[in-house]
C-alpha cells in the first residue's frame, strides 16, 4: 500500500470508527475497510466527507473546477429512482488531496498532471458504472481519451459535472447535459436551439429529443460510422423511437439546418433570404410611409389648416344632420373581432416558443401549462382563424356569383387592387412633401387593400406551414425533409412579419395618426359620422349623392352602450396588441434573455 494510500485508508477507517461508535455498529468495522466505509456512509452520513468539507464546503475555499463550494454527498438512484448506495465518499474518486484536478497554475497540480486525472476520470467512474465505462471505450470520445490519451476530449464529469451529478433520468440532468453538450459542439447546440426540439428544452422542458436521443450517450460514433445511430441508413430507425410513423422523407430533415451555410443547406439559405428580403422590403416601405404621413399630418394640425371633419352645415342636404354612414355590415365587424382574438392569442402561443430564450416566454409558457398545452391552444384557434377565412371566402364568392352580372372586378367596391390605386399613392406622397393637395379616396384607399390582402396573403402561407409541421409524417410522405426546415422558417419569420405589420403599421393607419389617435370605434360599431365619411371617402360620396343612393346606407348614431362597449373593447385589443408587439421586439432583440 502506497503512503498515499494509507493516508486515505487511516482517515476514512478513523471517521467511520468514531461515528460507528456513537450509533453502536460496531460489527460495521469487522468488515474491509472499503465496505465498511461505505456501508456506514448509508447510514450516518459521510463523516469522511465531513473532513474534507471542513475546507472544500467554504464558499471563499476556492474549489477545483467547481462554482465555489463543492457538495460531495451524492445520492445514486437508478432509473426507478431507488437508492443504489446511499452518499458517495469523496475518497471513492480522490485518493488524497494531492488527487484533485486542479486548474493550471494551482499549487497542488501542474498542466501535465492535470491532463492525467481527466484521461483517468472513465476508469474512476467505470469502477462502478462498468456497463457505462464499457460503452464508453467503443465511442469517439472514449477512442479518443482511452486509446489516444487525448485530454481535450469529452470524459465522464464533462457531461454528468463534477460535483453535481444527478439522476440522468430526471428532467433537469438531462436538459443539463443537452447544454453541456455545447461546451464542445457550440454551433451544433445553436443549430439545435433554433428547431422546435430545442426551443421546448431552452423553457426548461425535456421530453423532446435531445442530442443524446438522437446521437446515443455513452457510445456516440462519428456520422460517418455505419454504426452510428445518426448514419444515414439507420436515421429512420432513431426517428421512429419517438416518431413511429417516420418515413425515410422524414429522416432527411436537417436538425442542424442553419440559413447560414448555403453550401451545405442552398434551399434553407434560399428561403431565408428571400423571406428576409421581402419582410425589410415591406416594413421599410410602410414604416417609412406612416413616417412622412405622420409629420404631415402634424404639421398640418399644427397648422391649424386641417380640420378631421368637414361642419355639417357644408354637406348637401340639411336632412343628412347627426346621420352616420353605415361602413361594416355585423358579419364583417364578427369576423374581424374573431380574427383579431385567435391572431393575438396565436401570437402569445408562437411568439412564446420563437423567442423561448426571454424570460417573459418561460413565464407564459408556465401559466399556459406548459407546451403541451400550448400547441393544443395554437392549433386550436389556428383552426378558428382559418374556418372563419374560409366562411368569408365562401361569402365573398357567392357575392361574386349572384352579382356577376353587375359587378366589376376592378371596380371602387371591389378590393381588387387596380390602376387608380397606384394614382392614390403617388399624390398621397405628393401630399407627403408639400407637392399637391389631400387626395380623395374612394370606398377602399389602396392601404386599406394592402392591409387586407398582404396579412391574409401571409397567414395564409403562415398556416400552410403549420400545418404541414403539424402532420409531419404525412407532409414527409410525399415531400423531402428539408422542407420541414423551410416551413419552420416561412411559419416562424412569416408570423413574425404579420405581427409587426398589423401591430405597426395597421394600427398607425386606424388608429395613431394624428386624424384618428387614440382610437377609430368604425370596425366594431360598424357606423362612421357622416361627416367623417365625407371627408375620407369624397369619391364614394359624391358617388352615392349623385345616384340618390346616399341615404339607403344612413343609420341613426351608434347607442351610448354601443360606443361605451366599442371603445373598451377596442382599447383592450390596442393595449393587448401593444403588449405583445413588445415581447416580440424584446425577442428580437436579446433584451430580457
Amino acid at each position: 500500500m502506497t503512503g498515499r494510500s494509507k493516508v486515505a485508508a487511516w482517515l476514512v477507517t478513523g471517521a467511520v470508527s468514531a461515528a460507528a461508535s456513537i450509533v453502536g455498529w460496531a460489527p460495521v468495522l469487522a468488515a474491509d475497510s472499503t465496505a465498511g466505509a461505505t456501508a456506514a456512509a448509508q447510514q450516518v452520513g459521510n463523516p469522511a466527507n465531513d473532513t474534507c468539507l471542513t475546507c472544500h464546503g467554504n464558499p471563499s475555499f476556492a474549489a477545483p473546477g467547481a462554482d465555489g463550494k463543492l457538495s460531495a454527498l451524492y445520492v445514486i438512484k437508478d432509473k426507478f429512482g431507488n437508492s443504489v448506495h446511499g452518499k458517495l465518499l469523496c475518497t471513492q474518486c480522490h485518493t488524497d488531496i494531492t488527487d484533485v484536478p486542479q486548474k493550471t497554475g494551482d499549487k497542488h497540480q501542474s498542466a501535465v498532471a492535470r491532463a492525467a486525472w481527466r484521461l483517468d476520470i472513465p476508469n474512476i467512474c467505470g469502477t462502478c458504472h462498468t456497463a457505462e465505462r464499457a460503452q464508453y471505450a467503443t465511442s469517439v470520445h472514449g477512442t479518443a481519451v482511452l486509446n489516444n490519451k487525448n485530454p481535450a476530449a469529452a470524459v465522464c464529469s464533462d457531461c454528468h459535472t463534477t460535483h453535481a451529478i444527478a439522476n440522468p433520468t430526471t428532467d433537469a440532468a438531462k436538459l443539463s447535459i443537452t447544454q453541456n453538450c455545447g461546451t464542445c459542439h457550440a454551433e451544433n447546440l445553436k443549430t439545435y436551439t433554433d428547431t422546435y426540439h430545442g426551443k421546448v428544452n431552452t423553457l426548461g422542458y425535456a421530453y423532446t429529443a435531445k442530442c443524446f436521443d438522437c446521437h446515443g450517450n455513452h457510445n456516440i460514433l462519428k456520422v460517418n460510422d455505419p454504426h452510428s445511430t445518426v448514419y444515414p441508413a439507420n436515421r429512420v430507425k432513431t426517428c421512429q423511437k419517438c416518431h413511429l410513423n417516420a418515413t425515410a422523407g422524414f429522416a432527411t430533415f436537417e436538425p442542424h439546418g442553419t440559413p447560414h451555410d448555403f453550401a451545405r443547406y442552398p434551399m434553407i439559405w434560399l428561403a431565408s433570404k428571400f423571406l428576409l428580403l421581402m419582410v425589410s422590403a415591406m416594413l421599410a416601405f410602410f414604416w417609412i410611409h406612416a413616417a412622412l404621413w405622420f409629420y404631415r399630418e402634424f404639421k398640418e394640425h399644427a397648422q391649424r389648416k386641417l380640420q378631421t371633419y368637414i361642419k355639417a352645415a357644408e354637406l348637401s342636404d340639411a336632412k343628412f344632420k347627426g346621420k352616420y354612414y353605415e361602413r361594416f355590415p355585423l358579419v364583417w365587424r364578427a369576423a374581424h373581432l374573431i380574427f383579431a382574438v385567435s391572431l393575438m392569442v396565436m401570437v402569445l402561443t408562437g411568439m412564446s416558443v420563437l423567442y423561448a430564450e426571454t424570460s417573459w416566454a418561460s413565464a407564459v409558457m408556465h401559466w399556459l401549462g406548459g407546451p403541451k398545452v400550448e400547441a393544443v391552444i395554437h392549433r386550436t384557434f389556428a383552426v378558428v382563424f382559418v374556418t372563419v377565412f374560409v366562411i368569408q371566402l365562401a361569402y365573398f364568392v357567392g357575392y361574386l356569383i349572384r352579382n356577376r352580372g353587375t359587378f366589376e372586378w376592378f371596380g371602387p367596391n371591389s378590393l381588387f387592387p387596380r390602376a387608380q390605386d397606384v394614382r392614390d399613392m403617388l399624390a398621397m406622397f405628393r401630399w407627403f412633401f408639400g407637392m399637391g393637395p389631400r387626395p380623395v379616396f374612394d370606398r377602399w384607399t389602396y392601404w386599406q387593400k394592402f392591409d387586407f390582402w398582404a396579412p391574409f396573403s401571409v397567414v395564409s402561407i403562415v398556416i400552410t406551414c403549420g400545418v404541414m409541421l403539424w402532420s409531419p409524417t404525412v407532409t414527409a410522405a410525399f415531400l423531402p425533409g428539408w422542407v420541414f426546415n423551410v416551413a419552420t422558417i416561412f411559419h416562424g419569420e412569416g408570423a413574425l412579419l404579420a405581427v409587426l405589420f398589423l401591430f405597426t403599421v395597421h394600427f398607425f393607419n386606424n388608429h395613431f395618426r394624428p386624424d384618428k389617435f387614440p382610437l377609430e370605434v368604425v370596425m366594431f360599431t360598424g357606423a362612421m359620422r357622416l361627416e367623417q365619411f365625407k371627408q375620407e371617402h369624397r369619391v364614394e360620396y359624391n358617388r352615392l349623392l349623385a345616384a340618390g343612393e346616399l341615404e339607403k346606407h344612413l343609420v341613426d348614431a351608434p347607442s351610448r352602450p354601443m360606443s361605451v362597449g366599442a371603445t373598451i373593447l377596442g382599447f383592450t385589443l390596442l393595449g393587448i396588441g401593444l403588449l405583445l408587439l413588445a415581447f416580440v421586439l424584446s425577442g428580437m432583440f436579446g433584451i430580457g434573455s
